[in-house]
């Protein structure tokens, strides 16, 4: 389980492939501290540590996944959002976040507000819930959404975040993943039965 505050920022440094999975070799200031079988989010993405090298550690995603996240989209120096497995013992300063996307979503508008961001995104209608001032998760990082409606909704990321986080390098019509909130996704699936 993770809280979707973000850690380091990954590069992508090398892809291959092996039938159906991809294999990424990310570099990152915590990979020395990583070890092999470790849980760790990838853009919001949670991906087994298979190997560790002196300057790096590989992954490996499944069909599934790449179906499913923007991580078949990956090339060699695209930058990853980073964030260990949330420790029992330390303070909860994001939200539940699982690390199973849910969709991906699309970016539909970056606006500079008064030293802010504020992003819209699309995405396809979705049986998830999100409500106005909730929790949401994109590429990893926890935040509270508005102007929400059936497809799409609105985020604003404060200048910290924008310089930590891959947020920085978002433009109109890249792909996010998205996970929604497990309780809402619980609420969700209990009222439907």
């Amino acid at each position: 389980m993770f809280t979707g505050i973000i850690e380091s920022i990954g590069i992508i440094k090398d892809i291959k492939e092996e039938g159906t999975n991809l294999h990424f070799k990310v570099v990152s200031d915590i990979c020395s501290e990583l070890k092999i079988d470790q849980s760790l989010s990838h853009d919001g993405v949670c991906l087994t540590v298979v190997k560790v090298d002196s300057d790096g550690h590989w992954v490996t995603a499944v069909k599934e996944t790449l179906d499913k996240s923007s991580l078949g989209n990956m090339e060699v120096g695209t930058e990853v959002n980073l964030e260990r497995a949330m420790k029992a013992n330390e303070r909860f300063d994001g939200h539940i976040v699982q690390g199973h996307v849910d969709t991906i979503a699309k970016v539909v508008n970056v606006t500079r507000e008064d030293g802010s961001w504020v992003y819209r995104f699309s995405h396809e209608k979705t049986n998830f819930v999100l409500v106005e001032k909730g929790s949401v998760c994109i590429n990893g990082v926890s935040l509270t959404c508005f102007n929400v409606e059936d497809n799409g909704f609105e985020v604003t990321i404060i200048p910290f975040t924008f310089s930590h986080t891959n947020f920085k390098n978002l433009k109109k019509d890249d792909i996010v993943n998205i996970e929604f909130d497990i309780l809402g996704k619980y609420i969700a699936r209990i009222l439907n039965k």
